[in-house]
């Protein structure tokens, strides 16, 4: 029975209830040691009994051991791992050291997350899954997130998470988004009950005196009464508990105190490897009863033998003199060696140096390489960070540091890998070795928005080591400008270019390619040879495409949306996510959405631009992913502002706007003055996008130049418009996109014609302007301007007096407008058309009418997967959902699209 927790009881009740239910539930429990948690989670382990448990604890000992935690938690299920698609079984493998390491595809640690969510589901499958996890901020950093990873995509799944975490002394559980309860010490009423009934002996002082002491602490009411030392003394109940259970394993037989620091040692606890490392140290299996009997340790069902409570650990393990937790370590790291097990064998060994090792670090490199070579990279870095602490020479030490920083670099961990790297650059003699050190720091700071930071470090670093490795140097002069124009620095770009050209680089003609594309960009830098610039970027994707590596590719296919091929872009995109998707590489994929995302908006294609942002975003989010994040809520903004959201438009571009970071902060700015242009608020229109191309370094403001020709035009200041539209047109001339010449062309007309103003002695030349922009859009390209265009040339028409030709115009935009959701457009259109004598019907809506648009984005993909043939679980593996989740989404479209059965979904247009 529990006392004064009813409240708590009852939110665990639901919490089961629900799970019961098929909906995928997480709660975190935070409080001091002894104040419940344990008893909680013990509680709804009980009251699961109509369910699968699973049961783990994170260990402060093996808390820098990758993937201790989920080895613990899933050790009874690991035969399951053969039913997980492919590339989750390999990761999961991998994370765990199960038999030979399998290649990954690069490790990605996200898929180690997908795994688990898999993992859980199937286990689940048969009845309902709870998963209670105790002393969570001993869990070590990957088993964290992976867990977090599975816990936030809960949808439709039977499956509870239960979190404990102690807030005091103890290291933070961070589990942001998250329901949590934090418990709270028992009141007066409860804590006398409890007390009278476990130790009804007391004498009344002495009851008081422990009531005082424990302060509503459970543990501290159950065990100071048994305490030798006085109960009110100045220590925390912390310190008291622990106290208790170290006087009752020193009363332990001394073989039974072995096997019990042996448990507090070992993350595993499997009863072979503890039987194993006993019998070196001259304990037994029947040494295990003494402690057994006193309620410090227990075997599970798994074949595990593991301490009553957290607390037992801590005090078996840290209470133990030093030479023993020595011996203890060296005869696990036997029996584990000789058990084939490498990685547990080295973070013994290592745990039992007393010193600076080189043996011993030279063992921990060697398996910290195996696991490098195979995906592992997260429990290398580990390795690799421990055998550099044992390092005797200082450079040894500085070459294991690298490798730790590359390593947490490529498990997703920057800050841990930029610390490391600051750490390792002093013991580096090599400048080669030092520069590819600063490769890794300034690739950080770079994906981090700390661009002339890594501007600065890329290009140092380039100079200082050209005459010691041209192509070294060259590749990092590519990174500084890549910076650089992050960071919308154009100016450096072209000082990059000039620099590698005077040092004789062998990309100099790529660099000089990319100041010539970026100077095309921007309104205030010195004119290059755009056409040529173009031409050689297109040479450099090419073989980006086919030699660089997948952030590389990434960038090639932001290139194409710089140079305005949008085709080309949307196909490299297309092609790196069926090879993302097929691996599993989350991490990678967001970068790839965002491509993709803002590609089909150009195109016209809005709800696949949606679906595919909607999706970025998401997995942007769980990845930490912050600046793919923001850039894809903007790509959002833009479709709200086209849509004439303006609340979406506003929540959308807020953190944009706020970080203040281009490309991001320029396509926010963009996104809110389209929708002032949209709702006919052209002053306000006008002063937002005025701003957005005035600063030196705002890459991307081409894009707005057109809005602002409109705005100036539409606010009765034309002359506001004319040196936007001059660059916009010399810059669709030379990167040559007929859709760009149009848009040009709509400028050009609108400034002669002056509209909404009557025509004047320009008339003819915006006439001929207008018509050769609209035959310049048939040729394809971007939907949006083209039926923009097309309402600007209607409103010039009819103001002539030429109303047939105004009203072919107008209907054309008008249907446009409406395919694409444009409803402020869309009404401007029919309001021209109602000017232009047209009697219109009352029009329902302005959204596109079909099947698709009855669903959401995550529905329609999954719909459509669904559609083409593929199985909830091959669905599932392709959109990093769980099965269960994707008949879930199932289940919600079927009645939208009024069918009944997966086998009707192919007969359906769901484009």
């Amino acid at each position: 029975m529990l006392y004064g927790r009813d409240e708590e009881l009852a939110m665990v009740d639901r919490l089961l209830g629900q799970v019961r239910e098929g909906r995928g539930q997480t709660l975190v429990l935070r409080g001091e040691a002894g104040i419940g948690k344990t008893a909680l989670l013990g509680y709804a382990a009980a009251e699961a009994s109509d369910m699968r448990v699973v049961r783990g604890t994170g260990v402060e000992y093996e808390s820098g051991m990758p993937y201790a935690g989920l080895h613990m938690l899933l050790s009874g299920h690991l035969d399951r791992i053969d039913s997980l698609p492919d590339a989750q079984a390999r990761a999961l493998r991998n994370a765990l050291n199960m038999g030979a390491r399998q290649d990954t595809d690069g490790g990605d640690r996200f898929l180690v997350g997908l795994a688990v969510l898999t993992l859980l589901a199937d286990l689940a499958e048969e009845k309902p899954l709870l998963c209670v996890v105790d002393d969570a901020q001993w869990l070590d950093g990957p088993s964290v997130e992976a867990l977090l990873f599975a816990a936030r995509r809960l949808e439709a799944e039977p499956v509870a998470l239960l979190f404990a975490a102690r807030d005091l002394d103890a290291p933070e559980f961070p589990a942001p988004g998250l329901p949590e309860v934090r418990l709270r010490g028992l009141d007066r009423a409860a804590a006398t009950e409890l007390l009278a009934r476990h130790a009804a002996e007391l004498p009344r002082h002495v009851h008081h005196e422990v009531l005082a002491a424990a302060m509503g602490n459970p543990l501290a009411l159950l065990e100071l009464p048994g305490l030798r030392t006085q109960a009110h003394d100045a220590s925390s109940a912390y310190e008291r508990i622990r106290r208790s259970f170290a006087e009752k394993i020193a009363a332990l037989p001394e073989p039974s105190r072995t096997l019990l620091l042996l448990v507090a040692a070992d993350d595993a606890g499997g009863i072979p490897a503890i039987m194993g490392a006993a019998g070196r140290l001259g304990a037994s299996v029947d040494d295990l009863e003494p402690a057994e009997r006193r309620g410090l340790l227990r075997s599970t069902a798994d074949g595990r033998l593991e301490v009553r409570h957290p607390l037992v650990r801590t005090a078996a393990y840290g209470d133990a003199p030093l030479n023993l937790r020595i011996a203890a370590h060296r005869a696990l790291a036997e029996t584990y060696r000789e058990r084939g097990d490498h990685c547990h064998h080295a973070w013994h060994l290592a745990r039992s140096a007393t010193g600076p090792d080189e043996s011993v670090a030279a063992v921990l490199e060697s398996t910290a390489d195996s696991e490098r070579e195979t995906g592992g990279n997260a429990s290398a870095a580990a390795m690799y960070e421990s055998a550099a602490g044992l390092s005797p020479d200082p450079s040894a030490r500085g070459r294991r540091l690298a490798a730790a920083a590359r390593a947490y670099a490529f498990a997703g961990m920057p800050d841990r890998a930029a610390e490391l790297a600051a750490r390792a650059e002093p013991d580096l003699p090599d400048p080669i070795a030092r520069a590819d050190l600063t490769l890794i720091r300034a690739s950080l700071a770079d994906e981090q928005d700390r661009t002339k930071e890594a501007y600065r470090m890329f290009a140092d670093t380039a100079a200082s080591v050209a005459d010691l490795d041209p192509d070294t140097s060259g590749y990092l002069f590519f990174q500084a400008a890549g910076a650089a124009a992050n960071a919308g620095d154009f100016a450096s770009v072209d000082a990059i270019a000039a620099r590698v050209t005077e040092l004789g680089l062998p990309n100099a003609a790529h660099l000089r390619a990319l100041s010539r594309v970026f100077a095309g960009q921007n309104p205030l830098a010195a004119p290059g040879d755009l056409t040529a610039g173009v031409a050689a970027l297109r040479e450099l994707m090419d073989a980006m495409r086919l030699c660089y590596g997948p952030r590389d590719r990434v960038r090639a296919g932001l290139w194409h949306i710089l140079i305005g091929d949008f085709e080309g872009a949307a196909e490299t995109a297309a092609e790196l996510e069926r090879r993302y998707r097929a691996q599993g590489a989350i991490g990678l994929l967001a970068s790839v959405l965002m491509i993709r995302s803002r590609a089909q908006l150009m195109l016209g294609h809005h709800r696949e631009a949606r679906t595919a942002a909607a999706e970025g975003l998401r997995i942007a989010a769980d990845t930490g992913q912050h600046r793919i994040r923001v850039y894809l809520a903007t790509v959002l903004a833009l479709l709200a502002a086209i849509e004439g959201d303006e609340d979406a438009c506003a929540e959308l571009t807020e953190e944009a706007l706020a970080r203040g970071v281009p490309p991001s902060s320029v396509h926010a700015a963009a996104a809110r003055g389209l929708l002032d242009l949209g709702l006919g608020r052209h002053e306000a229109a006008l002063s937002r996008l005025s701003d957005v191309v005035a600063g030196p370094n705002r890459q991307g403001s081409i894009a707005s130049l057109p809005d602002l020709v409109e705005a100036a035009v539409r606010a009765g200041r034309p002359d506001l418009g004319r040196d936007a539209a001059d660059w916009y047109a010399g810059w669709a001339r030379q990167i040559g996109r007929p859709w760009a010449e149009a848009i040009a062309l709509r400028c050009t007309a609108l400034l002669a014609a002056g509209v909404p103003d009557a025509p004047d002695d320009a008339a003819d030349g915006a006439d001929a302007a207008f018509a050769q922009a609209v035959e310049l859009h048939r040729q394809g390209g971007t939907p949006f301007e083209r039926a923009r265009t097309e309402l600007l040339y209607g409103e010039w028409l009819r103001r002539a007096r030429r109303r047939n030709d105004a009203r072919a115009q107008l209907h054309s935009a008008l249907e446009a407008f409406k395919r694409l959701g444009a409803a402020p457009w869309a009404e401007r259109a029919r309001a021209e058309l109602r000017a232009a004598g047209e009697s219109l019907a009352t029009d329902a809506g302005t959204g596109p009418d079909d099947l698709a648009a009855r669903l959401t984005p995550q529905e329609l993909q999954v719909v459509r997967l669904a559609a083409a043939g593929l199985s909830n679980r091959e669905i599932g593996a392709q959109l990093f959902l769980s099965p269960r989740t994707v008949g879930y989404h199932l289940y919600k479209a079927y009645p939208k699209l009024g069918v009944a059965s997966r086998g009707e979904l192919p007969r359906l247009d769901l484009t």
